[in-house]
């Protein structure tokens, strides 16, 4: 039974439910895209609920009694601005003429409600009418809904909401608020005791989160929910974490003490005490338990919500893919609870990047709730510095989801707004936001003194009891709690079970919490590690070029793209050689469909290819229906995830897809490189250290189109030295546990190679590849089918076959190579000039750069030679430590572009002069 025991009336409403091919008319946005998407891998056609339309006995009586009809819909829009939703009662009482019945002309007398109004009586007073609108719009709750397009749903919340009596919770669902209210006050005091000078951002005054996420917990598990997917700031995360989740207190302290969160062999930085992250399985007495997860934050507020999401999907995906659950809607099974602050949810943009991924085909998880911690200040700054809108939540109205607000000082109320939210997300597998708006008892950290800057408001908090000592009292009046005492013995307890921990946690050994369930069978390389071999028997290759091409019959395909893209792979096929780009990532993606390892990619435009050079997904231009065909070769499937504008936000969304699914290759695609830096905090936060934090490995391949070729500044640049600062390579020999990998490769085999490597290895890496552009179609940028056969691998250095005892030897990076070659045979100079291409930076590949520099006796000059400026590209990090590789005696000159502020000139002619300087000037003097 619910815990609000409310009725629930939502479950026999009158609903269709539509077949999953249906298509959803009512949806502005729906045009074109089913068609577009619905036999598309990774499409599920969303759930849909139609209410019914108004019969013509209510259509009738909504004619005759118009006004009445007016007067319901503004309290259904307007109500909310009267709720008495602030504890502090700061906020000044809106005057909203609309609520006047006198306004409408409405009078006393008998009202007939059908089709207008939700009552326990067909027919009511206007008074008893008032009476019940206020009540359900005016009370300690807030609803927001009347902005969603759909009227079903608008119909679906109005019926719920005013036909759902506020029915009494039995005692023991009082005791068990009161016991989650009490454990987190007291666990407060608690760290305000024995840790007086340690930021712990407690729950004071927002202690009815607990009251939200354990109905959001208990009514999952109820629902037949097996996963839930948790991200959560700093606030309150303690509490959570020790009272609801179970996180051993003695775990805590230990951590809390200033020790390592895992055993001192494990390699690792790990992180603070407001990061931690757990999982566990609850059971509030349904059949299973629902599994929750926790994930690691970085302090970068918000950054975190879309991980979750796509970890949430992930976990769906999987139970899909696993053949457990084939015939569900996403979110069945999995749910994903966002929590938010108040100033970061309308401040920080990837909250609305992450709203916008809410209900495209191949990024939503079916509807996450969202629970807003209110606050109504952000550090030191009042909600009027900190939005322009009415509320923080009003951004959430992009998506046309519901907003329930509820004040926090009313932990009944909280339940009850909370299981209204899980019945909407639930029922519509759309996202909802609670709005818990509460207070912060104390400063941004226990150590800050908010006074100094709201002392009015501070005032107010300071002359207030606790949310628990209210609550207390009410429970004592209604007889509901025994005698003083026993509510003391409560807390006594739980202060002295704490104590035990903190007492236990002086001998206390942490254990090492990864590698485990579908990541096990990884590893930490402790060691070097040789590269796997990832060659393809040449038919196998030959047959899954073919099919990468193969439509269904009477498909008509654009006629450039037959001539161009279809018809040249097959001959390029049958020649087994002259094999493109493009060619080299089909043979990878459908080789480890083969092998049984799904793949993934996801940008913007991925399906085509920003250079419209993939083509991976093929269009009937007379219907417009889409094929994959390398989905027509294994179970195994290619998901083309085209996304919306955004690289924040999907990019952590695919992080968060990749540290769900080891044997999945996941990959995230830039329109071009230099786009990538919108997404620098989840580079920095999660990719390039969520392994040495937390412990999480990720095998997130990012492509990024690289190269100088005239675009200008914002066109030009993967800003592969970001990636290679974030590096922790040694500088004077190999590091055993490098954390990323990054690779400039030059040809479509090396390209090959490196996809399937990353699915090969005994561990996971993020793989951050700069790709080219003019080499997609370059006539001397090709591979054989030979070059990916058995026996082949990845190789991390070319050397020069055509140099054997050169004068200078130049290293060099990337596309360049190829304008080089063209220079140096213009100038007869193959013997006296080595061009050596590094094709991966990190790891370092320190034996074979010394391979090659062994190879080259008597030769005096080395030069490591790039496009980009001299403070760009890989020569301040390889330089160091490729003259640990060179001949005593010897260092690294460095040819190229000056240091710049920008990657490259926006000006044509410059661009024209400075690239001829660099590909002429290296071979000057010989």
């Amino acid at each position: 039974m619910s815990l609000l025991r409310i009725h629930r009336l939502v479950r026999v409403l009158p609903a269709i439910r539509l077949p999953r091919c249906a298509v959803r008319s009512f949806h502005a946005t729906v045009v074109g895209r089913y068609n577009y998407d619905r036999d598309i891998y990774g499409f599920r056609t969303p759930r849909v609920f139609e209410m019914p339309d108004y019969t013509n006995e209510e259509k009738q009586n909504r004619n005759a009694q118009a006004n009445l009809v007016r007067l319901v819909h503004m309290y259904r829009v307007h109500g909310h601005r009267v709720a008495n939703l602030d504890p502090l009662g700061l906020t000044p009482a809106d005057h909203v003429f609309q609520l006047d019945p006198t306004r409408y002309g409405l009078s006393e007398g008998t009202y007939t409600l059908q089709g207008i109004l939700h009552m326990d009586k067909q027919q009511a007073s206007l008074k008893e009418i008032m009476t019940h609108l206020r009540n359900v719009y005016c009370g300690r709750i807030g609803f927001e809904f009347t902005h969603i397009p759909n009227l079903s749903e608008r119909k679906w919340f109005a019926t719920l909401v005013e036909s759902d009596p506020v029915k009494p919770l039995t005692d023991e669902d009082k005791k068990r608020i009161f016991e989650l209210l009490t454990k987190s006050e007291v666990f407060d005091h608690f760290m305000a005791k024995r840790f007086p000078q340690v930021k712990r951002y407690g729950l004071e005054g927002a202690e009815s989160m607990m009251i939200v996420l354990d109905a959001l917990f208990k009514e999952a598990n109820y629902a037949g929910i097996r996963d839930i997917v948790l991200c959560m700031p700093h606030r309150g995360r303690l509490n959570l974490l020790t009272d609801l989740l179970k996180y051993n207190p003695t775990a805590l302290f230990h951590k809390v003490k200033g020790n390592a969160e895992f055993p001192d062999d494990v390699p690792g930085c790990g992180d603070v005490l407001s990061h931690l992250a757990t999982s566990v399985d609850l059971s509030y007495g349904a059949k299973d338990p629902v599994h929750v997860s926790m994930l690691h934050n970085p302090s970068h507020l918000e950054a975190a919500n879309p991980v979750a999401l796509g970890k949430a999907r992930a976990k769906q995906m999987y139970l899909y893919e696993s053949g457990s659950e084939t015939d569900c809607y996403i979110g069945d099974r999995v749910m994903c609870i966002q929590m938010h602050g108040d100033a970061a949810f309308c401040g920080q943009g990837v909250v609305t990047e992450t709203l916008g991924l809410a209900n495209l085909p191949h990024f939503t998880a079916g509807g996450s709730v969202h629970v807003i911690v209110n606050n109504q200040i952000g550090y030191t700054t009042p909600a009027m510095n900190a939005r322009s809108s009415y509320y923080s939540s009003d951004v959430a109205k992009m998506i046309s989801c519901p907003v329930i607000h509820v004040n926090g000082d009313f932990p009944e109320d909280v339940a009850r707004a909370t299981a209204i939210a899980f019945e909407y997300r639930n029922k519509f597998r759309k996202d909802v936001i609670i709005d818990l708006i509460a207070y912060r008892r104390m400063g941004h950290n226990e150590l800050d003194e908010p006074a100094f800057t709201q002392p009015s408001m501070y005032a107010n908090i300071r002359g207030r009891k606790s949310v628990p000592r209210l609550y207390e009292e009410k429970l004592m009046n209604d007889k509901v709690l025994g005698d003083k005492q026993e509510i003391e013995t409560l807390r006594t307890k739980y202060f002295e079970h704490l104590d035990r921990h903190l007492e236990n946690s002086y001998s206390f050994t942490p254990t090492a919490d990864t590698l485990k369930g579908k990541w096990s069978g990884m590893t930490i390389p402790r060691q070097v590690i040789s590269a796997p071999q990832t060659g393809v028997d040449v038919e196998v290759l030959r047959e899954v070029g073919q099919k990468s091409v193969q439509t269904p019959s009477g498909t008509v395909v654009h006629p450039r793209i037959q001539k161009y893209h279809v018809d040249t792979r097959l001959r390029k096929l049958d020649d087994g050689k002259g094999l493109d780009w493009a060619t080299g990532e089909a043979l990878a993606f459908g080789s480890l469909l083969l092998e049984g390892f799904p793949v993934r990619i996801s940008g913007q435009d991925v399906g085509r290819g920003t250079f419209s050079q993939r083509h991976v997904m093929l269009v009937d231009q007379n219907s417009e229906r889409t094929t994959i065909p390398l989905n027509t070769l294994s179970s195994s499937k290619l998901e083309i995830a085209n996304s919306s504008l955004s690289e924040f936000a999907v990019m952590g969304f695919e992080y968060g897809m990749s540290i769900e699914t080891p044997r999945q290759l996941c990959i995230w695609e830039a329109q071009f490189g230099d786009f990538f830096n919108g997404a620098q905090i989840v580079v920095d936060t999660f990719l390039g250290s969520g392994e040495t934090k937390w412990l999480r490995q990720s095998g997130l391949v990012l492509l990024l189109p690289h190269g100088l070729e005239g675009g200008g500044p914002e066109h030009s640049s993967a800003r592969v030295e970001r990636f290679l600062q974030l590096c922790d390579e040694g500088f004077d020999g190999p590091t055993e546990n490098v954390n990323m990998h990054v690779a400039n490769p030059t040809t479509p085999a090396q390209y090959f190679h490196l996809l399937r490597r990353q699915l090969h290895w005994p561990y996971r890496k993020p793989l951050i590849i700069a790709t080219p552009k003019s080499l997609l179609r370059h006539p001397l940028a090709t591979s054989t089918l030979a070059d990916m056969a058995p026996g082949t691998t990845f190789q991390p250095v070319l050397p020069d076959p055509t140099a054997v005892n050169p004068k200078r030897v130049v290293f060099v990076c990337g596309r360049i190579y190829y304008d080089l070659i063209k220079e140096r045979a213009q100038r007869g100079l193959e013997g006296a000039v080595a061009l050596v291409r590094v094709e991966e930076v990190c790891p370092v590949p320190w034996s074979e750069l010394r391979g090659v520099v062994d190879g080259y006796n008597g030769v005096t000059d080395w030069y490591w030679l790039q496009e980009e400026p001299q403070n760009q590209g890989a020569y301040t990090f390889i330089e160091p430590r490729l003259n640990h590789v060179l001949p005593n005696g010897h260092s690294l000159k460095y040819h190229g572009r000056p240091p710049s502020p920008v990657p490259a000139t926006g000006i044509g002619k410059r661009y024209k002069a400075e690239q001829e300087r660099v590909i002429k000037g290296v071979f000057d003097g010989l």
